[in-house]
């Protein structure tokens, strides 16, 4: 049996009806339920002609179960109405979401119909879930941040907070609070060493919506967090505020190990080279009671490394240590200088007490040393100095212990010596040494050799440190220990640390014209460093040899950053604003504080060799190194160690987190021929490629 032909109400009924409706409609016949009409909103929504609509069921239009349950009460209820949230689908498939209605309606002839009107809601929908997403991106986001985020209104009241928030301050199950809640503060004021200061501090940021603020947050339990708190604004005006927090505990623990690392010798407990220093200003300060200082190295020390190993130098370094401790009095100080020399500090005493401590130095290592079944004697050469007649300051003095003991050295050691006046020593052999090694600058018998740095992980050569090597012709070959120390005493140093960086750079570029991408490294002393044209003359030579900034890095070792810090800081930042590179060499074995690695522009530490030596076994070299890995990483700053000589050390740098390292193992300084041999360039040097930086080089060893 088929339905009966839906009645079409009168032409003017329905275009007053329908087309004056802005909003989607049909007529739907009273009688037979099915659409009669239908307006152009409609349509358009639907995406289907007249003839796809007029005289199909509703149902067809919109088939959820509510329709059919509708429609089908319909049929016995003229007056059914609905009025519901639905969706429709688009002729392309679409889901169109719409509220719609259904309304009983009643022409002037009588005729009944049943009036669907809608409302595309399709936009708005699409918003909402956009928002949505958004909100859920948003919240993914605030979840996977390392800080703490805890969002509030003005009043204080906690709006939004992540987990890692509740994580930091180690919030009890039965103290998460919910967005609305003021008492918060409350708990979070328990949980500090100084609640009520706390609370009068947030109590003043609230009362401020446009105050930024850092504060550092002391818990009872030790923790120490950063809070840094930020008005919220929207639209122009101030909404809540941003709490953000950061568990400091670590990096400050980690900060003071560094600093005690900095002043105590972690393989004898006793104070290092810095820490005296800083004992004897202290007292120079108060210009107390004269002092001596005696400056102790072991006779022939790397013997017993080279026989018996590292393990039983350290074992004999810390009983040396106890001897001498044990041989003094408490406000004697006994430090480790490093390697095998010690340093001890004497109170109010001159010559004939200082002459009885290097006595009782000898007393005390002459008993014979026993390790298991080995026995062997260790003497050792003393050098002394007098405050205040060898000096005021404390290198003044610590220079004058150690010209001292060397003199003991040269004299066939096991000894004592006082440091003299220089117009009682035979200065002869230093003066034909100055004068030869000046003329060698004149006459051309300086070189430079090559020694390449390395990637830990990859083995790939990334840069090269120029090493000055002297050869006199009637001397031989001069060890640049021997000739360095007294350049830098007498100034000499300037002339040829400019030669040496001249050369440096020149090689730098002819490499570079031949394809040879090499950043190049260059050791620059203090002295040097502080020459009023020292860095016109380092832009001098780069324009000269035409080799971009970036190819070049000065090591400054960390008595530059010691004395007027304004001025290094001047000067280091402009050199960094020519590109060059800067790095801190032989980094541990001098003055240097965290505080000035964080204000200077530095790139790289490079860690000295004496720390490297007794890698993996040693564990105080493994200490220093992983603290100062540590360290560098904190501030973002390239590791680079020197001395490695052994595939062990590479690998015990490589877990630690060491970025670079040189030394034997890869190779030793080489000629400018040599190097070029050893480590060819991948590809040839492209026009546009970088010049700047330490990694972007394809040259390999």
């Amino acid at each position: 049996m088929t339905s009966p032909e839906p009645r079409r109400p009168g032409h003017s009924a329905a275009e007053a009806l329908l087309d004056g409706l802005p909003e989607p409609a049909w007529l739907v016949d009273g009688q037979s339920r099915m659409v009669s009409a239908v307006n152009r909103p409609a349509l358009r929504l639907l995406g289907l002609r007249e003839d796809q609509v007029v005289g199909f069921a509703p149902q067809a239009l919109c088939t959820t179960p509510e329709d059919e349950v509708f429609w089908h009460s319909a049929a016995h209820d003229p007056e059914a109405r609905l009025r519901s949230d639905t969706v429709l689908h688009h002729s392309d498939g679409r889901p169109l979401w719409v509220s719609r209605s259904v309304s009983p309606v009643a022409l002037p002839d009588g005729e009944r119909f049943w009036l669907v009107l809608l409302h595309d809601q399709t936009r708005r929908r699409r918003a909402e879930a956009e928002r949505e997403g958004l909100l859920a991106e948003l919240r993914a986001t605030l979840e996977s941040t390392a800080d703490g985020i805890l969002v509030t209104d003005l009043s204080g009241r906690v709006r939004s907070f992540n987990r890692r928030f509740v994580q930091i301050w180690e919030l009890p199950g039965g103290h998460l609070h919910e967005p609305g809640d003021a008492g918060l503060w409350l708990s979070l004021q328990r949980l500090l060493s100084d609640g009520d200061l706390y609370r009068r501090r947030i109590d003043a940021l609230l009362s401020e919506p446009l105050t930024r603020s850092t504060d550092t947050l002391h818990l009872a339990d030790g923790r120490v967090l950063e809070q840094v708190s930020l008005p919220q604004i929207s639209r122009g005006e101030a909404i809540g505020r941003v709490f953000s927090f950061r568990d400091l505990s670590e990096k400050i623990a980690a900060h003071q190990r560094i600093e005690e690392l900095a002043r105590v010798d972690v393989l004898t407990g006793a104070p290092n080279r810095r820490a005296l220093c800083d004992l004897m200003a202290r007292q120079i300060e108060r210009k107390g009671q004269p002092f001596a200082l005696l400056h102790i190295d072991l006779d022939r020390f790397k013997q017993i490394n080279d026989t018996f190993g590292a393990s039983y130098g350290d074992r004999v370094l810390r009983d040396v240590a106890e001897r001498l401790r044990a041989g003094f009095g408490m406000d004697d100080v006994l430090a480790r200088l490093g390697a095998d020399e010690f340093a001890l500090l004497i109170e109010n005493a001159e010559v004939r007490e200082a002459e009885a401590a290097a006595r009782r130095i000898e007393q005390q290592l002459a008993a014979p040393f026993s390790f298991d079944s080995l026995s062997f004697t260790v003497t050792a050469s003393c050098g002394i100095a007098l405050y205040p007649r060898d000096g005021d300051t404390p290198d003044v003095l610590m220079a004058s212990a150690e010209r001292a003991m060397h003199w003991v050295k040269e004299s066939g050691r096991a000894g004592f010596r006082f440091d003299v006046p220089r117009r009682d020593v035979d200065l002869l052999s230093r003066m034909r040494l100055d004068h030869a090694m000046r003329q060698a600058l004149e006459f051309g018998q300086f070189r430079l050799s090559f020694q390449p740095q390395v990637e830990v992980g990859s083995r790939r050569v990334i840069g090269a440190e120029a090493l000055l090597r002297w050869r006199d012709p009637v001397r031989g070959e001069i060890a640049p220990a021997d000739f360095i120390p007294l350049a830098e005493q007498s100034g000499f140093i300037v002339p040829l640390g400019d030669w040496v960086l001249r050369e440096a750079v020149m090689q730098a570029a002819e490499w570079l014209r031949q394809g040879l991408r090499m950043p190049i490294a260059v050791n620059v002393s203090a002295l040097q460093f502080q020459q009023p044209q020292f860095i016109e003359g380092v832009a001098a030579a780069l324009r000269m040899a035409g080799l971009p900034p970036g190819l070049l890095e000065l090591e400054l070792t960390e008595s530059v950053l010691v004395g007027d810090a304004d001025e290094c800081l001047r000067r280091m930042r402009a050199l960094a604003s020519l590109g060059v590179a800067l790095s801190i060499d032989d980094f541990g074995t001098g003055y240097s504080s965290l505080a000035y690695l964080k204000r200077f522009p530095i790139q790289r530490l490079k860690i000295d060799r004496s720390f490297v030596q007794g890698l993996p076994g040693d564990a105080s070299d493994a200490g220093i190194v992983n603290a100062i890995v540590q360290v560098g990483r904190a501030l973002n700053l390239q590791v680079i160690a020197e001395g490695v000589e052994r595939e062990a050390q590479r690998d015990f740098l490589a877990r630690a987190g060491c970025h670079e390292f040189q030394g034997y193992l890869y190779a030793p300084p080489l000629t400018a021929a040599e190097f070029e041999e050893r480590v060819r360039p991948r590809r040839a040097v492209e026009d546009d490629a970088p010049a700047s930086g330490w990694l972007g080089l394809a040259s390999t060893g």
